[in-house]
């Protein structure tokens, strides 16, 4: 089996794009595959500021629902939107407006099946995977090994959020302990959520989201391989977004 997990998207269509080309991925037919029957997979984060965010909830949900050659577990950008879809009363903050700004030009057929998409993306996603085959698990914040194994609120809030603390920073960020420090296990724990510069290596753990949404880079991470593939982002560079 091989694999290639794709970081925080954000709405970055045009980098996902151009990152699938790198890969080596081809369209044939209206269908994406790979020569070497490389699959994908996706932390999550898929929607949310950047301009297209539609088009990669169409694109999501083709490789892991229509083709089934994906992988892809909720962020929480993903989880307010599909409580924004259930018709719950959720800020439109923090780059859910960008998302429902393009969701209100779409035609009342266009509409039903963009939320259709979502929300059966999310509703048959698990909290995080386990990919036994490549000795890996891929959770949007990360997942302390203690957690591997159960579902319940605990767990979802920590995949979702992070290992958060309960308190705030300056600018109203959620403070988060760094759990990759205490990460002692041998399976790989692929993860985004928190914006780096350079994909972070600690211990068994690996954040690809590269802030391609604030300038930065969309990343993949290859298994086995263990590479590093990134693309340059087309949007404007927001410095204070990064954790250095």
């Amino acid at each position: 089996m091989k694999l290639d997990i794709i970081g925080d998207i954000h709405g970055c269509y045009q980098e996902l794009q151009t990152l699938l080309d790198d890969l080596g991925y081809q369209w044939e037919n209206d269908q994406i595959h790979h020569p070497e029957e490389r699959q994908l997979a996706f932390v999550g984060d898929l929607t949310d500021r950047g301009p297209r965010s539609l088009d990669v909830i169409r694109f999501v949900y083709q490789v892991v629902v229509t083709q089934k050659i994906g992988y892809y577990v909720p962020g929480n950008h993903c989880d307010k939107l599909y409580r924004y879809f259930l018709g719950n009363n959720v800020k439109q903050q923090h780059g859910l407006e960008t998302t429902v700004a393009e969701y209100e030009q779409l035609s009342k057929h266009e509409k039903e099946e963009v939320k259709q998409m979502m929300m059966t993306l999310y509703e048959e996603s698990p909290l995080y995977h386990v990919i036994n085959k490549l000795d890996a698990v891929i959770a949007h914040a990360g997942i302390p090994e203690k957690y591997i194994g159960r579902h319940d609120k605990k767990v979802k809030t920590f995949v979702l959020y992070g290992d958060i603390t309960g308190e705030k920073h300056a600018d109203g960020r959620p403070v988060r302990r760094d759990w990759a420090q205490d990460y002692h296990g041998d399976r790989w724990i692929v993860y985004g959520h928190t914006p780096v510069l350079e994909s972070r290596f600690v211990n068994q753990t690996v954040n690809i989201d590269t802030g391609c949404v604030f300038g930065n880079k969309l990343t993949a991470f290859r298994l086995p391989e263990e590479e590093i593939v990134s693309v340059q982002s087309t949007m404007p560079f927001v410095e204070e977004k990064f954790r250095y």
